[in-house]
């Protein structure tokens, strides 16, 4: 797995700033041999502007993938105390080379590591270090890195696994939901097949009911008149 593009940029943002720092040194020993730093001064500036771009695009990068949750939160806070610390250095790198501190020439190791050339200095880069990373080298660092992105990748190969089973499970209960209701049109298709033939089979029997009483009547009619007629014969 290629290394993190974050780290990667982090890791060029530490060079220039190294290379800032040696800089200055070597400008502060042209002025003290009478040599001519302009060509260095003009240098200085322009990496110095550069390393302030590159630690706001360092920030901004942070703070995307933190709000997209791209990476875990103690590695986001890991990372912010990284950048500040760097935004920290720069700060002091811009005040060596403006000549806005207290030393007029700040030694080589002061700019390095922050101290103020008694004792064992304080490197500046270590401060608000957390205890993962406390005694670890810069490869260790980025193999423990590694370690935590393919973590992580694992992470979100276990979430799009569940992700998918549930895509499926839903297209699952989507066609079942369309058998269902396949099943309901043919059930009031057929209602209404059946309702249409109670009505006409109930038009039918009305129809029968009024022929049946038509044909009493005539029967009763014919019946009267065979009696009237037997009469009259008895009679003559």
């Amino acid at each position: 797995m290629s290394q993190d593009l974050w780290l990667q940029n982090y890791d060029a943002a530490c060079r220039l700033a190294q290379e800032i720092a040696e800089n200055i040194h070597e400008r502060n020993r042209q002025q003290r041999t009478g040599g001519n730093p302009a060509k260095l001064n003009m240098t200085l500036r322009a990496s110095l502007q550069k390393l302030k771009q590159n630690i706001a695009q360092l920030k901004e990068t942070l703070n995307r993938a933190s709000a997209q949750r791209r990476i875990m939160q103690a590695e986001a806070d890991r990372r912010q105390n990284l950048v500040d610390d760097l935004a920290t250095r720069e700060t002091r790198l811009n005040a060596s080379f403006k000549g806005d501190i207290t030393e007029a020439e700040p030694s080589r190791s002061s700019l390095m590591t922050g101290g103020n050339g008694s004792g064992p200095a304080v490197n500046p880069w270590l401060v608000s270090e957390s205890e993962e990373t406390r005694g670890l080298d810069f490869g260790e660092i980025k193999n423990q890195q590694q370690q935590i992105i393919e973590v992580q990748d694992a992470g979100l190969d276990a979430l799009a696994a569940v992700i998918s089973r549930q895509k499926q499970m839903g297209q699952e209960i989507g066609n079942e939901l369309e058998e269902q209701n396949e099943i309901i049109d043919d059930l009031a298709h057929l209602v209404d097949k059946t309702d249409s033939r109670i009505k006409n089979e109930t038009h039918r029997v009305k129809l029968l009911d009024t022929k049946s009483a038509s044909c009493g009547m005539l029967v009763v009619i014919v019946l009267l008149l065979i009696a009237i007629i037997v009469v009259a014969v008895w009679q003559t």
